[in-house]
């Protein structure tokens, strides 16, 4: 349970997130458009947590991995859980977008 709880917030194993983004991966941010506007990592997707699962539809390859970012942490945490049960296999909570941005460089 307690290694559940960390790997949900990013709390487990240390993730080289600019390697992932190197191979590829898709960097998921889930705030609000608003708040996206006001600044956001380029080439990140946009699709606010509450409206993740209606969109599921832009993230077509459930095995290409996926980075999820927010202001905080804690919606980010909630997508990559939305993710996991839709049956994406390899997802990664950013935590900020603002602190991810300084990780990927």
């Amino acid at each position: 349970m307690l290694s559940t709880l960390k790997q949900l917030f990013g709390l487990g194993p240390k993730v080289n997130y600019a390697a992932l983004v190197k191979e590829g991966a898709i960097i998921l941010d889930v705030r609000s458009k608003g708040e996206f506007a006001g600044g956001h990592i380029k080439g990140s997707l946009n699709i606010a947590v509450d409206q993740l699962s209606n969109n599921l539809d832009k993230l077509k390859d459930k095995n290409k991995a996926i980075i999820t970012c927010c202001a905080s942490g804690m919606r980010s945490a909630s997508a990559k859980g939305i993710l996991l049960a839709k049956g994406y296999t390899e997802v990664y909570n950013g935590g900020s977008w603002f602190s991810l941005q300084s990780k990927i460089k």
